[in-house]
């Protein structure tokens, strides 16, 4: 039988699988609440943004040849 993921007891109750107890289902729930369990995100770099400017910029320059 799996242990609870919040404070590892070996037994967990049905009713709040897979917790063994409503205290540990609410601290789960809390940290959900919280962003605790959220991905990071990476920010894109500068770089990222003069190419998105560099690639509108020859989009409005329409006599360029490609």
């Amino acid at each position: 039988m799996a242990k609870c993921p919040i404070c590892k007891a070996a037994e967990t109750v049905t009713k709040f699988r897979p917790f063994c107890s409503k205290r540990c289902a609410d601290v789960d729930l809390h940290r959900w609440m919280g962003g605790q369990y959220a991905v990071p995100v990476e920010e894109p770099s500068d770089d990222f943004d003069v190419g998105i400017e560099t690639a509108i910029a020859e989009q409005d320059m329409p006599d360029k040849l490609h």
